[in-house]
Order: structure tokens, then sequence, then C-alpha cells
């Protein structure tokens, strides 16, 4: 039961948005009573806590099936953002926003686990690319993997990225193309120039 209710939350959290779906609706969307819901989770904030770290090790678990598969790395990277957006339904709610606004010490304990995940992935993404020749041998890897970290937090900004103006997809897409365009050669050229024609 306690993952039918991650599971329906999660799903209500991300198309309605942390702050707006209430336990009532949640316990409603299920067919439970209220009180099931207290059985597993104390309260919303302990709810909402357990949900983040069940996306979180979701994705974490998408990403590490496609880091096995040894693709290329541009390839690599486009098919996580591919799986990574289907997880997390385009954020038409701007989950993050809202978790960042109404449960700040959750957001930030997501963050810090984001950071050390993304770093890993994309500073191993980066020296293969180095190594392929896909990436300039020049590019400082835990500059690029920083910044790349930075760009993917800035974009879910809505004062600067509203949703009405783009949708998380279109958005993810245009930072990842402008991500690899600064660091790709020749070689990796061609590997984009087919990965964007599949869009």
């Amino acid at each position: 039961m306690r993952n039918k209710i991650l599971e329906k939350s999660n799903e209500l959290f991300l198309n309605f948005g942390f702050k707006s779906v209430t336990m009532d609706e949640i316990a409603s969307s299920l067919g439970v009573s209220k009180k099931t819901l207290y059985k597993y989770f104390s309260n919303k904030t302990a709810l909402i806590d357990a949900v983040t770290e069940y996306m979180f090790n979701t994705i974490c678990c998408s990403i590490d099936t496609i880091c096995a598969q040894e693709l290329n790395p541009i390839d690599e990277l486009f098919h996580i953002k591919r799986v990574v957006t289907e997880h997390l339904k385009d954020e038409k709610s701007s989950p993050l926003y809202q978790l960042q606004k109404y449960y700040p010490e959750i957001y930030t304990s997501l963050k810090q686990k984001q950071l050390l995940i993304m770093r890993t992935t994309i500073q191993d993404n980066l020296e293969r690319g180095v190594q392929l020749g896909l990436f300039r041998s020049s590019i400082d890897v835990d500059f690029i993997s920083r910044i790349y970290f930075s760009g993917i937090l800035g974009i879910k900004d809505q004062q600067i990225f509203p949703l009405k103006k783009y949708s998380m997809n279109t958005l993810t897409s245009l930072y990842l193309e402008y991500h690899l365009r600064g660091i790709i050669t020749d070689k990796g050229v061609k590997i984009l120039e087919n990965q964007l024609k599949l869009k």
C-alpha cells in the first residue's frame, strides 16, 4: 500500500503541484480513507519527503540503466533527457519551484543528492567524450559538470523561463543542445545532428 500511495501522490504532485494537492485528494484518488494515509505518513510533509526520495531513486535507477548500455556520450545524454522528462511528466506544475518555496528543507536535501549524482554522471560522460574524441580535450571537466547542473536548475526558474512560453521538454532539449555545441568536436557534431533529427 505504501508504494501505491507514493506512486499516486507522485503523479498528482507532478500534475498539480506539491502545494495544491491535499491529503484528502490523494486519499480520494486512491479510494482509501485519509486515516490510511496517516498510517504510513505522519503528515503531508513526511509524504512529500518520501515522494521526492521515491522519484529521485526511480530516476537514478533509469539513469544507471542507460549508463550501463555504454552508448556514446552524446547519445547517452539524449537518452537520459528523454527518460527524465518521461518520469517528470514534462513538469507541468513546476514541482521543483514549489518544493523550493514551500518545503525548503526537502528541496535543499534533494538538491544536494542531485548534485552528487549529476556530477558523477556528467563527469564520467565528459571524460568518455574527451577520450572518444567527441568533446574537446581542452575542456575543464569539473567546471563543465558544475555549470551543466547549475543550468539545469536555472531553466526551471519560472520567472526567467515561464511555462506558458516554454514547456519543460522544450527547455531541456534547447539546453542540452546549447551544452553540447559548446564542447563538441567536428566528430561529435555529426552525432548531435543525428540526435536533433530524432526530435
